[in-house]
């Protein structure tokens, strides 16, 4: 499999306050890679700084051999990286219908040199639409006409995906997806994200639910401080408990 995103020491901070410390990770086409680790150890930052949210002050993000570093959301995303925020953002005053609509507005700019979107012949063609959404999370198709703002959590979360992946995205970062959610919709959220990797669209998963991580990842990255601490298979972590005992204090 081919590295697509790769971030290179990377350094991010808040104002004075350092919250990455040389992090590097790489994500190969069609895996699913997961950021474990305790809240506040940076995954979430992770994510903004690769999704160009909170620029990194120093050191790299590449996708696809092109250097993103300190481009803005929307070039990213117009270059086929799809985020899914810890706080789902949907148009509170929109329907379910009106959301997913917005969001298959796409500009021409992703053609454009500088932006590397996936010519027609990509491994990973995939064309979303808001009934091929509707497939895969069919409880939206019965709540096309209500408001965002008046959805479950569970529903807002489907729903910010769905939003998310009517972008064709080629690559999917997805921030503690599961954080709030009833155990039964964990559940269900688990099987359409597996479903969605099983497509072969490439993930990035930052939680801090090992369980639902691990039954998805390939391969796993926990952080600890701002820094890496360990990096490798997702099934070194599911068959080691001490291990994971060690790493995750659970």
């Amino acid at each position: 499999m081919s590295v697509v995103l790769e971030a290179h020491d990377v350094h991010t901070a808040y104002g004075l306050s350092r919250v990455l410390f040389g992090v590097s990770l790489e994500v190969a086409a069609g895996e699913c890679v997961c950021l474990l680790g305790r809240n506040g150890v940076g995954k979430s930052t992770t994510m903004r700084s690769i999704m160009g949210l909170t620029p990194p002050q120093a050191g790299r993000i590449t996708w696809k051999s092109v250097d993103i570093t300190g481009w803005p959301p929307y070039r990213v995303a117009q270059a086929g990286i799809g985020f899914v925020p810890e706080d789902r953002r949907i148009f509170a005053d929109l329907t379910v219908w009106e959301n997913l609509d917005v969001a298959s507005k796409r500009s021409h700019a992703a053609s454009r040199p500088g932006h590397p979107r996936s010519d027609p012949d990509s491994r990973h063609p995939l064309q979303w639409t808001v009934e091929r959404v509707f497939d895969l999370f069919p409880k939206l198709r019965e709540l096309t006409g209500r408001n965002g703002g008046y959805l479950s959590g569970g529903e807002q979360q489907m729903l910010t995906i769905a939003r998310t992946l009517m972008g064709n995205p080629e690559l999917l970062l997805l921030d503690e997806p599961s954080e709030g959610l009833a155990p039964l919709v964990v559940d269900h959220l688990r099987e359409q994200i597996a479903r969605l990797k099983h497509e072969g669209l490439t993930i990035l998963l930052a939680e801090q639910n090992t369980e639902f991580s691990l039954a998805l990842a390939d391969r796993v990255y926990v952080l600890e401080k701002g820094s890496i601490r360990f990096s490798g298979p997702a099934a070194r972590l599911r068959d080691d408990q001490a291990l994971r005992h060690e790493l995750l204090a659970l």
